[in-house]
Formats: C-alpha cells, structure tokens, sequence
C-alpha cells in the first residue's frame, strides 16, 4: 500500500488509508447475504450542482453498468436487486436473477455481491471463520465489508457532507453502487490478488478473555462508515460549521478516536467500569499524551487489546504530532475507522512506518499484567 494522504480529521489529523471463483449470486441460505426486513430510512440530501459521484456515474454509463444515460440516472434513489443484477451481469460476470428484482438493496448486500464479483468471497468467509475460531464472535458481514475497503469500493464523504453516509443496514443509492461499480470495474487483476495474498496472513491469537470482550466490540463496528466526530453506530448529531445551527443528523459511524471511545469509554464492562475511567480526552491527541513516555509500548511490543498511534515521525512523533488510532487484534492486524470506514487492517506500508506507540488501557484499568 502507498502512503496515505493526510485529511483534517479524527479531531487532530486522520491518515486516510490509500488504500476459483463461486456462481456470483448470493445464495439466500448464506448468512451474508441476510438482510433485515425493515431497512432503517434514509434522509433526503437536497444538493444543488453535480452529484458527488458524477464521474463514476459518467464512468458505469459509459461502460454499460448501469444508466440508461447521465441525465435520467437518478442517483439518489435506491439500488435494487434488479440494478445490480444488470450491472453485475454487464461486468461479465455469472450472477443468478433475484426472485424480486424490485427489493432494495442496502449497503452490506452491495459490498457483499461486488465482493464475489470480485471472486473474493472465499477469502471474506476466511476473515469470518478466523475471527470466529478466535472467540471473537464476528458479525457475518466482518469479511465481506473488510475485503470491501481492502480494495478501495468504500468512500468517505466530506466533512459537512457526513448526512451522505449510509450504514451497513441502509439501502444504497445508485450513485453508491456507480462509485462501487466504476472502483471495481477499473481495479487491476494484481490489485485482486494482492488482497487474496493479505487476507491469506489474517488469524487471531490466543486471547486473555479481557482482550476477548474488547476486541470482539470493536469488530462489530466493521462496516459502518467514516464519520467525522462519530462515536456511536446509531444515528446521531455532530456538530458541522456549514449546517444550519451547526448540527447535522448523520448516521451511524465513526472517526478514528471515536471508534477507540465507543470500544473503550461509552459502554462500561461488566466486572470491569473503571475501564471506561481509563481514557480522558475524547480526540487521537489527547489520548497519545494522556501516559507517560516510560509507559508508552513500542511497536514491537504490542499485545491485542492495545490502543495504536500513528505520527508523522514514526517512532519520533511528539503527541502534537499523532493524527490517527486504532485497536491492535494481533498477529499484524488491527482495527480502525479510516477513509474507507471501520475495517481490519494488515500494519503494513505506511502504517508500519508511522505506527508511534501504542497505550494498554486493560493495564491501566488493572486487568492485565
């Protein structure tokens, strides 16, 4: 992976990440592919000027995914199954027919199907099936929306643009699905592997129960999105300059030190409150600065459970200096709400070179050595 480009985010600055194939149709007895009954609504976003996502509108018409034209695309009505049948089909790829091709389709079912299209199934089920020999107690929708932004089809909206986010359970727009569309229909077949050789290296370590509880919280949050001062995975309201009074509704999502606040501070354990004593500050900043130098872990001495944190001088940073966190699972793998949104994430590339120090807030709380 390249080096990230740094965004003004995470309440200091977030490090936005650059980062035999089965019958493509889901089939419905996969767990996968369930969805709720009731979908959860959608506000309506009323924007004047292009769609944010015009050129891969332009690009999914263009190649014959999706359309019939740019001006009739109508980008913000939601995705059926019948859309991304055709689409799924127009790609050249085998997919099955939808007993209703008028049925909504939210965003975990799009990032699932584009995910098979993508012949990456097996290697979603195998980030399940790990996490779940682990005792992590994965959602079934851990693999498929970690190898989802592993290939780069989630995006971040801009700040003050977050009501554009949608949740996992959320249907999706059609200018969601051309985003999705047009990233996976220009990827390399060397980018697809890639992510097949990573997700080969994903396995949970052995695991105090402590770090148990902790870590399979933070994995339930795979799949909701980047958003900017979020702190929780239900809707909620943020303040944003450009919205009227400064608050703006948004759904369910996370920054990258609000998902660290919601594991950690938001909900106490059973048998264990004072672990939401443990942090202070609410942004990545306060929380680097809030332990001592002597009783910051080194990079090679991380354990799972540990909070992680990225500075522009790697090793070198000052606290001024870290601009994005995470949550450490083990064997090289850690959990974080970058670009993309919540997913697992090999230290790798750049994160290994600006990975600073981590903090072990099950220590501080007096729950592990």
């Amino acid at each position: 992976m390249g080096r990230p480009r740094l965004t003004l985010l995470c309440g200091v600055i977030l490090a936005a990440a650059a980062f035999s194939t089965p019958a493509l149709a889901i089939d419905p007895a996969d767990p996968l592919a369930s969805e709720p009954t009731a979908l959860a609504p959608v506000p309506a976003v009323t924007r004047s000027g292009p769609n944010w996502a015009a050129p891969q509108i332009a690009t999914v018409v263009a190649a014959g995914l999706m359309g019939p034209d740019v001006p009739s695309f109508r980008p913000d009505d939601p995705l059926t199954r019948g859309d991304l049948h055709e689409a799924i089909v127009a790609l050249g790829k085998p997919h099955r027919a939808p007993t209703d091709p008028t049925r909504v389709v939210t965003m975990r079912e799009l990032d699932a199907q584009l995910v098979a299209a993508a012949g990456l199934l097996p290697a979603a089920r195998q980030i399940r099936l790990a996490a779940q020999s682990g005792g992590l107690e994965p959602t079934d929708m851990l693999g498929t929306e970690s190898v989802a932004r592993l290939l780069g089809l989630r995006v971040n909206h801009p700040v003050g643009q977050e009501d554009l986010e949608r949740s996992p359970k959320q249907p999706a727009s059609r200018a969601e699905a051309a985003y999705s569309l047009a990233k996976l229909s220009l990827l390399d077949p060397s980018r697809i592997d890639a992510v097949r050789q990573v997700v080969a290296t994903f396995s949970v370590p052995a695991l105090t129960e402590w770090q148990r509880l902790v870590l399979t919280r933070a994995l339930r949050f795979v799949g909701y999105p980047y958003v900017f001062a979020g702190t929780t995975e239900k809707p909620q309201t943020i303040w944003s300059a450009g919205a009227p009074g400064g608050q703006l509704s948004v759904p369910g999502g996370f920054d990258c030190s609000g998902l660290v606040w919601r594991v950690f501070k938001l909900q106490p354990y059973d048998g264990a409150p004072s672990l939401a004593d443990v942090l202070k500050g609410r942004t990545t900043y306060a929380m680097s600065g809030e332990v001592k130098k002597a009783q910051r872990i080194a990079p090679g001495l991380v354990q799972p459970a540990d909070v992680l944190f990225f500075g522009t001088q790697g090793t070198q940073s000052k606290p001024s200096e870290i601009g994005h966190s995470g949550i450490y699972v083990g064997n090289g793998w850690f959990v974080h709400s970058s670009s993309g949104g919540v997913t697992l994430q090999l230290l790798q590339g750049w994160y290994a070179d600006e990975l600073a120090w981590a903090r072990r807030p099950l220590a501080e709380a007096g729950l592990t050595a």
